[in-house]
């Protein structure tokens, strides 16, 4: 197939996310540019330009998206300076004469989420809206890929969750939406994509207590995991001897107490809707399918 020119950028292409995105996009047969810290962990794709760009740097992000209509937007990683870095890229973006992003938020993100780092992702939306540039915001749950990271040699699952449920999304279900977005915005009438200005929920079919999520991995995997509730002092207590800053260690608890917020519980359809194909539940994902 040859390749079509859309002139589209992908960040975070050396993630697993963008990565995903990437290869998806060239195996449409669509010509993109690769935004990286580091020229040599990125995918060796077919029709893709490579240019390197750390979000903090603003000129170098103009220089890196001169001639870009649509970019996807990976958010960056989670540092005390990320939502700084954020809105340099955003700013940078805009003055290269970008006219639409693609943005990975985060379910329910609001300025005072439970969640500390989906407070980052809100202010970085409403940096966009903005802006005045086109959007679309992908607000992806906890990924359902990780779950199984959770839980320890020991094979508990340790956190503050309470009896809360949580729709965790699987990282390739985010991936199939963002790559249908990114192709609606390359064949868009002047007028714009059925996509500009929309914000999809991105979660999985059901939501689990972590006591289902930690059943449900015994049940697909053989591998023994049980939940075992903490309090929320237990909690900075029990991550304490990973040496991490404050700041992470907010984050890695307030993910728990989160979900016993009944912040993360939303089910929503946009994953089909938008995809085209149902959202994949934990089981299958465990199981392959």
């Amino acid at each position: 197939m040859d390749l079509v020119s859309g002139r589209v950028a992908v960040t975070g292409a050396t993630g697993q996310l963008g990565g995903a995105v990437a290869s998806s996009l060239s195996a449409a047969g669509l010509a993109q540019r690769l935004l990286v810290r580091s020229r040599a962990r990125a995918p060796r794709l077919p029709g893709v330009e490579v240019v390197t760009a750390d979000y903090a740097d603003g000129d170098a992000v103009r220089a890196a998206l001169r001639g870009v209509d649509t970019v996807f937007m990976v958010s960056g990683a989670e540092e005390p300076e990320r939502l700084a870095a954020h809105r340099t890229f955003i700013d940078a973006a805009a003055g290269a004469g970008v006219t639409r992003i693609i943005y990975t938020s985060f379910l329910a993100a609001t300025p005072d989420a439970t969640f500390t780092l989906a407070r980052d992702h809100w202010h970085t939306e409403q940096h966009i809206r903005a802006s005045g540039l086109r959007f679309t915001f992908l607000r992806d749950n906890l990924y359902a890929d990780q779950f199984v990271l959770f839980a320890g040699a020991d094979g508990l699952l340790l956190g503050p969750g309470a009896d809360g449920r949580v729709s965790a999304v699987a990282r390739r279900d985010v991936a199939d939406v963002a790559v249908a977005v990114l192709l609606a915005a390359v064949t868009a009438a002047p007028a714009g994509s059925p996509h500009d200005g929309r914000t999809y929920d991105l979660t999985g079919p059901e939501a689990l207590s972590l006591a289902e999520v930690a059943r449900t991995i015994t049940e697909v995997t053989g591998r023994p995991v049980r939940y075992q509730p903490e309090t929320v002092a237990q909690a900075y207590l029990s991550r304490a001897a990973f040496g991490a800053p404050d700041w992470q260690v907010d984050a890695w608890v307030s993910t728990y107490t989160a979900i016993a917020a009944g912040e993360l519980c939303t089910v929503s359809g946009d994953v089909e809707r938008v995809s085209g194909h149902p959202a994949t539940s934990l089981a299958q994902l465990l199981a392959g399918g």
